[in-house]
């Protein structure tokens, strides 16, 4: 509604995990450059997390944007709350591997199959499971199985778990002490910083189409758009899409606190004071 009114070709602000919107900042550069060696070092298990909203699903997105045109095949779960036989259906069917019966041995004697021809074709392979603090402890320990898919010097299967912090939590379950002890990167993803934040707002109105050298966001609605996100860019991008909105509906140029706070409060149901 109000792009055209800012000179922009497409909303900057959606919530979807669009990874042409990415801004690495100094953590996310950090965490792309660990899933990136990790993946192409064949390590077998890498974790990431961080809080709701911290840009983890859109950084996965990124990694397999990156590899689409590599010699890399990749699968991404995004409901892992599944039983443990239809999270290895899920994992084949994403992988597109055809299988005799929909059985557990089947899923697992498919994928082996599968790996081992990727391999030799000289391909790497990807799992990816976001939202992974959702997985029970059974179904943690078929992923860990699925580790055991290996020639003598390399990991057929690379696993990329992604979760809340609730993740490290479940992974420190004595149940799961050998899938601990296999994963071999761990990171975890912060909130942007108020530098960060302007320069996230930035990129992505950028990317967006605005024209170079204007920003609608004066510095004091940026002020207040960290203090009330604490930096987590999920909250920033509702922040800023009311806000812009707000900006259009009374025909301002410009977007400043107290317009911001009003939209906000607004979206958030909190009575405007008259």
């Amino acid at each position: 509604m109000y792009e055209d009114y800012f000179g922009l070709k497409e909303a900057p602000f959606n919530v979807t995990p669009d990874p042409r919107f990415i801004f690495f900042s100094r953590q996310h550069l950090d965490a792309f450059s660990c899933l990136l060696y990790g993946i192409e070092s064949r390590k077998g298990f890498i974790q990431i997390t961080g809080e709701i909203g911290a840009g983890k699903t859109t950084l996965c997105r990124a990694v397999m944007d990156r590899f689409k045109d590599a010699q890399t095949h990749s699968a991404l779960i995004l409901n892992p709350s599944l039983s443990e036989l239809a999270l290895l259906q899920t994992i084949a069917d994403d992988f597109g591997i055809f299988l005799k019966a929909r059985n557990k041995k089947e899923c697992f004697d498919g994928l082996n199959r599968f790996l081992l021809e990727e391999f030799h074709r000289g391909f790497n392979t990807v799992l990816i499971i976001d939202e992974a603090q959702n997985l029970a402890p059974r179904a943690l320990e078929q992923i860990r199985l699925l580790s055991n898919l290996e020639t003598n010097r390399e990991k057929l299967l690379q696993i990329v778990l992604v979760g809340q912090p609730e993740l490290r939590e479940t992974l420190d379950h004595p149940s799961l002490a050998q899938l601990r002890q296999r994963i071999a990167i761990r990171f975890h993803l912060t909130a942007l910083d108020r530098k960060e934040t302007e320069e996230y707002i930035l990129h992505r109105l950028s990317v967006a189409g605005l024209a170079e050298g204007l920003n609608p966001f004066l510095p004091s609605a940026i002020d207040l758009i960290y203090n009330r996100s604490n930096g987590v860019p999920r909250v920033i991008n509702k922040f800023c899409d009311v806000s812009l909105l707000a900006a259009y509906a009374k025909n301002v140029q410009h977007i400043d606190e107290k317009l911001a706070e009003e939209a906000f409060n607004e979206s958030e149901g909190v009575p405007i004071p008259v």
